[in-house]
């Protein structure tokens, strides 16, 4: 028998031996799992493929979690991992899990080693988990909020400042995916955010507390304006005041001064003002101007001038929150002073027309007077009667009364001050100066001197006339319960006015009518006829111009008036 080599015999011993460890092998190891492996605590160790995978559908999903705790910045919340498309991929596990092959070398080093546990592999559905991200956004997003300084009934409020956080929902993705593969239940897993840190900071807070606020709530401040003393309690200061940041995030006091004005504490003050100047009051002493009452200038205060006067005390203690008021005051046209040099020397002319008393008369003829009384007509100027009074309304001071429309006599507000009108027009007259719209009533007034006599109609006829004197002029006005009395005070161009009047021309009768309207006016019959005034300019004992003023009266028909028949009984 030949002898065997010894390396060839080691060789066959090593190959024997390594069949066997090889046949072994494969007897113990029994299926694709190396024996030992397990998924976050599942044993799937010595299983099939088949086997594995039934085991961890059943069980791996308990082992994972089913909520997981999040948060961002300091606002806390839960994703179910369900609704944001996180599972376990079991197939993907099992490729991590079984062995690498059945190969000698694979299945014996599987006799020497455990497969020990292995990480679950996690499917994430991207659009599930967005969506569920987005949602969650919603609860624990939070806004930046900046430190602010507030004021309530004279007591300082802070506003802490806030970090802002903005969830990062992409990033926030591969957050999840890790957590859910850890398992993680119990910690809190911080989302990636944004963050927006606040512009206002808690020490600038502190500093204008410190520095403004606490000062400007400790105790009242005095005011005074042309005079008038007035007291801003805490209370009332804290209502209009605000701590605003500026560009660089630091608190800077605003104070609303228009609303501020309004406050009664201010507003009962400041009313009593006189905001409009008022001329000094003239009147006629013989043929010369005398002052009948002192001029007065308007004194105005700004919301900016009382912003102005405030805001510097609030920091101020003690008697230094004590301060003056800056006021805009607006001269009168007229003082005693300038009233000669404007030329308010002399009567120029004055007029006075009487009338029957009657209630409506002595309230519309009053409130027309008190309106024009103290007008000033600069040279050149032209003076309205419209204008000056006003429309003629229950709102502006006026009661119903008799005038005339539509050529016949009716009531209306304002009925009786075309006998003001009148009067100014003659005033006008017999001072020279010069006529720029009038008109006469429709028909004669036999009150009223003929041709020199004028009515308004607020929005169609109005008085006009344009001072060409010279110099200013000054408008007196008086009125009793029976007349009128208007004066023009100033400086005479002619030495004297006169008036002319020539006879009646075109005479007209007037006819007779019946009115049952509920405003008829009885009233008595009167010719229509045409009529020439001529106004006599005369200066140095001489006449030096006539101008003619033409008007045409219409018959003033005669109207009786009387109840409406009734209807016919149904």
């Amino acid at each position: 028998m030949a002898s065997v080599p010894p390396v060839a015999w080691v060789g066959g011993a090593l190959s024997v031996g390594v069949g066997g460890l090889y046949l072994t092998g494969l007897l113990l190891t029994g299926g694709e799992i190396e024996a030992g492996t397990t998924v976050r605590g599942v044993d799937i160790g010595g299983l099939s493929r088949e086997e594995a995978a039934l085991r961890l559908e059943r069980r791996l999903p308990a082992a994972g979690p089913a909520e997981l705790a999040v948060r961002v910045g300091d606002r806390e919340g839960t994703v179910d991992t369900r609704q944001a498309g996180l599972t376990h991929d079991i197939e993907a596990t099992l490729d991590r899990a079984s062995s690498t092959g059945a190969d000698p070398v694979s299945v014996i080093g599987g006799l020497f080693r455990s497969g020990g546990d292995i990480e679950p592999v996690v499917r994430t559905d991207g659009d599930k988990a967005r969506a569920a991200l987005v949602k969650l956004s919603k609860t624990l997003d939070q806004k930046v909020r900046d430190g602010a300084v507030s004021f309530t009934d004279g007591r300082v409020e802070q506003i802490t400042p806030r970090t802002g956080y903005a969830l990062d929902v992409d990033a926030a993705v591969e957050t999840l995916r890790t957590a859910f593969r850890s398992g993680a239940v119990d910690p809190v897993t911080a989302l990636p955010a944004r963050e927006d840190e606040p512009k206002v900071t808690a020490e600038e807070v502190r500093r204008a507390v410190r520095e403004f606020a606490r000062p400007a709530m400790s105790a009242p401040v005095t005011l005074s304006a042309a005079g008038e003393r007035f007291t801003l309690s805490p209370a009332v200061l804290g209502k209009y005041l605000a701590l605003r940041p500026d560009g660089d995030g630091r608190l800077a006091p605003k104070l609303d001064s228009a609303g501020l004005r309004t406050a009664p504490a201010v507003a009962g003050t400041l009313d009593k003002l006189p905001t409009t100047p008022r001329n000094a009051q003239l009147r006629a002493d013989g043929d010369k101007v005398a002052v009948a009452a002192e001029a007065r200038a308007g004194v105005k205060v700004t919301d900016k001038a009382l912003g102005k006067a405030v805001l510097p005390l609030l920091t101020e203690s003690g008697a230094a929150r004590t301060g003056e008021v800056e006021t805009r005051r607006t001269q009168p046209e007229i003082t005693r002073e300038n009233a000669s040099r404007l030329g308010l020397t002399e009567k120029m002319s004055s007029f006075t027309v009487e009338f029957e008393p009657a209630a409506y008369r002595t309230t519309n003829v009053g409130r027309a007077v008190d309106l024009i009384n103290g007008s000033v007509v600069m040279p050149d100027e032209t003076w309205s009667f419209n204008r000056t009074v006003g429309e003629r309304t229950r709102a502006n001071g006026f009661v119903d009364g008799v005038m005339i429309f539509d050529d016949k006599y009716t009531k209306a507000p304002g009925g009786g001050v075309s006998a003001v009108a009148t009067t100014v027009f003659n005033a006008m007259f017999f001072a020279g100066v010069k006529p720029v719209e009038y008109g006469a009533h429709s028909f004669y007034i036999e009150r009223y001197p003929e041709g020199r006599e004028a009515t308004v109609a607020w929005g169609s006829l109005d008085l006009r006339f344009t001072n060409d004197s010279g110099k200013a002029m000054y408008i007196q006005a008086e009125s009793t319960d029976t007349s009128v009395t208007i004066t023009f005070l100033g400086t005479k161009k002619y030495d004297e006015i006169t008036s002319a009047k020539g006879p009646r021309t075109n005479l007209q009768q007037p006819a007779e009518k019946v009115s049952t309207d509920e405003q008829c006016v009885p009233q008595t019959p009167l010719e229509g006829f045409d009529v020439t005034v001529e106004r006599v300019f005369r200066d140095g004992g001489r006449e030096v111009r006539r101008e003619p003023f033409r008007t045409r009266y219409t018959p003033r028909d005669e109207v009786t008036c009387e109840e409406a028949p009734l209807g016919p009984l149904s």
